[in-house]
């Protein structure tokens, strides 16, 4: 009987003989004289071999070479292909890295001659073998069929798996070097006889347990490379992985050899450990990423070293320092309060450590503004902020004008996007001299009024959402009470109160809806005593959205808002990721502004809209554009705000 590679030569040739010849500039024979053959008749069997001639028309295409002889030479074809017997094998990685691999995949909508498909089949049929050894099936085989299909052609690779092989030994030697701690690196790695000889579970289980031995105080522990046996008579094998734990060890000190952006001490007040406990590993990639974030270092090396001290570690720490200086602008509009251009300029450790100068300029239509800020990041501690700020502003609203000196101070713990926390809080205080004019309501006469004003601002929050820019579950909780003391002819004092709360609920993978509800109160003074920049406002983009900032709640006689002592507000929305990192959200506001200490739930002004949103790397940008349903008297039609971030 013929092998394989005889069958196909004797295709090759009984096809090629069939071919039509192509026309040349030649002489042609004359034609063979009649010979009595009738050219129509079948063949006779091959003498002495017992193997008759193909029949092309019927006979089975069963690989790329064969399917050649089925196409003209050097043709060329589009293929498709698919795999057989696959279902139900290995995990879902094993199609994902196949169809990230995969030649006749990356080339399947181009033309191809019968070589080149050939050549593709068999290198993805290795690449299967590969990719189902790494899963377990030690014995897989996979075979290349091909087959035309109308005017293309067909390629399957068939899988016969074979058994799944199964660990029946697992050791970790020398892991009973870590004493009482040895069984949590065991159930760390978490690779049992009887589990699949599966790679990616051996890898996962190799960064379990290296994670879990600089946990468990082990700075100096190591882990090795696993040795795996396989048996194929009993389709099982045994893994081996070395690990030499070390002693257990407790943080010492910091170590700096180069003092470049700021001291040990300070690194000290970043880190989220103190000397004297157990080493971790996962604390000194969060000092290194802590760190860099300080904007005052653009790489950290941060590594464990012998301690000074029998049984610590010291932390060996260099900082590559970034440039200190930032110069920003900014240009604006909004409704209500106009155009507006902003220049700062910061040095961000003129005072060491990370003790930042920052010089504010604003210039608009209808503010002017002047500040000189220091602001000391991980004061005393980590993520704490100390702010002093001193500041001399014009400005101008439908409601008031004011001409400000301001003096302030702020310790707060502060959220970020890197290390986004649950709780934050601010201890604040503020001296304000203020010249305001605005209307008697009464007359609609302007009048001009100095206030003399001391308060203690006070704020704490609670984030259980899970994202700070774009949060799609959970739900937010914040107070803000401010004790004030204000002079104006006589003395008198009063509290101003807010409450917000939000919350998020994913509805499907592309739809979130979020809620959220604002209450404020002044309590202790009417009205009218209220500075006017200290009152209540509703409105814009940041409160009601569709109507212009501050339009919203009481006016004078000359129809300009005056504020209020109590203030509630509602926001609905649907967040839809309509297609790509592009969405949109429809959403309905409504709130007002009372007269009254208590906030009602009366006489809203309702304000709805559409929201277009482009999910950037660093969050989302918001573009919402809102109408009023129920306006009052001069009110615009249509209202826009853009931010970063989303509405709350």
């Amino acid at each position: 009987m013929f092998g394989p590679a005889c069958r196909h030569r004797v295709l090759a040739a009984a096809w090629l003989a069939l071919l039509p010849l192509p026309a040349h500039a030649q002489d042609v024979p004359p034609p063979p004289a009649d010979d009595g053959l009738d050219p129509d008749a079948p063949l006779a069997d091959l003498p002495g071999i017992g193997v008759d001639w193909p029949d092309l028309a019927k006979a089975p295409v069963d690989d790329a070479a064969d399917a050649a002889a089925g196409a003209q030479v050097g043709a060329e074809v589009r293929y498709d292909y698919a795999l057989a017997g696959i279902d139900g094998v290995g995990s879902p990685l094993l199609l994902q890295r196949f169809n990230a691999a995969s030649t006749l995949r990356a080339n399947r909508g181009d033309p191809a001659n019968a070589a080149q498909i050939d050549r593709r089949a068999r290198e993805d049929s290795t690449l299967l073998q590969e990719l189902l050894r790494a899963e377990g099936y030690y014995d897989a085989r996979v075979a290349t069929r091909v087959e035309p299909r109308g005017q293309t052609l067909a390629v399957t690779l068939e899988v016969e798996p074979g058994a799944l092989y199964r660990f029946n030994q697992v050791t970790l030697a020398g892991v009973e070097a870590a004493g009482d701690k040895s069984a949590a690196l065991t159930r760390a790695f978490d690779l049992a006889p009887e589990a699949p000889v599966n790679s990616d579970a051996v890898a996962a289980a190799e960064e379990r347990l290296r994670a879990t031995v600089g946990e468990q105080g082990f700075a100096f522990g190591r882990v090795g490379e696993s040795e795996i046996v396989v048996d194929r008579a009993s389709r099982t094998a045994t893994l081996t992985l070395p690990v030499e734990p070390g002693s257990e060890r407790r943080f010492g000190r910091i170590r700096m050899d180069q003092v470049r952006v700021f001291g040990p001490r300070h690194v000290q007040e970043i880190a989220r450990f103190t000397p004297g406990q157990p080493y971790s590993a996962s604390a000194l990639v969060d000092l290194r990423r802590a760190l860099v974030q300080t904007g005052l270092v653009s790489s950290a090396r941060v590594e464990p070293v012998d301690g000074s001290t029998p049984g610590t570690v010291d932390v060996a720490v260099d900082l590559e320092p970034a440039p200190p200086r930032t110069i920003a602008g900014e240009l604006g509009y909004g409704t209500g309060e106009g155009a507006r251009a902003e220049v700062s300029w910061t040095h961000r450790n003129l005072f060491p450590p990370e003790g930042a100068l920052t010089v504010r300029g604003v210039l608009g239509t209808r503010e002017q503004l002047g500040a000189i800020t220091f602001r000391r990041n991980n004061y005393r501690g980590r993520d704490r902020v100390l702010t002093i700020q001193t500041a001399v502003a014009h400005t101008e609203r439908d409601a008031y004008e004011a001409d400000t000196v301001q003096l302030s101070g702020t310790l707060e713990r502060q959220t970020n996007i890197f290390f986004q926390k649950a709780w934050t809080w601010s201890l604040g205080a503020e001296l304000v001299a203020t010249d305001e004019r605005d209307v008697i309501v009464s007359t609609g006469a302007p009048r001009r009024r100095t206030y003399f004003i001391g308060a203690l601002p006070t704020s704490l929050t609670y984030d259980g959402s899970d994202d700070l820019l774009n949060p799609t579950r959970g739900f937010r909780l914040g107070g803000r009470i401010s004790p004030e003391l204000s002079l104006v002819g006589t003395a008198f004092g009063y509290t101003r109160t807010q409450l917000d709360a939000s919350a998020y609920h994913p509805v499907s993978s592309s739809v979130v809806l979020a809620g959220r509800v604002r209450l404020g109160t002044i309590l202790g003074a009417p009205r009218d005593a209220v500075a006017p920049s200290r009152r209540f406002y509703a409105g814009g983009g940041a409160s009601v959205r569709g109507y212009g900032y501050q339009s919203i709640g009481p006016r004078d006689p000359n129809n300009d808002p005056i504020g209020g002592r109590s203030l509630t507000e509602f926001a609905l929305e649907a967040r839809v990721r309509a297609f790509g990192n592009f969405g949109i959200v429809p959403f309905l506001d409504g709130g007002n502004i009372y007269t009254d200490a208590l906030p009602r739930f009366s006489g809203f002004r309702y304000g709805a809209g559409l929201g277009f949103r482009y999910y950037s790397n660093f969050g989302p940008i918001r573009f919402d554009v809102g109408t009023p349903l129920n306006p009052q008297r001069g009110d615009s039609r249509i209202a826009v705000s853009v931010s970063l971030g989303q509405a709350f």
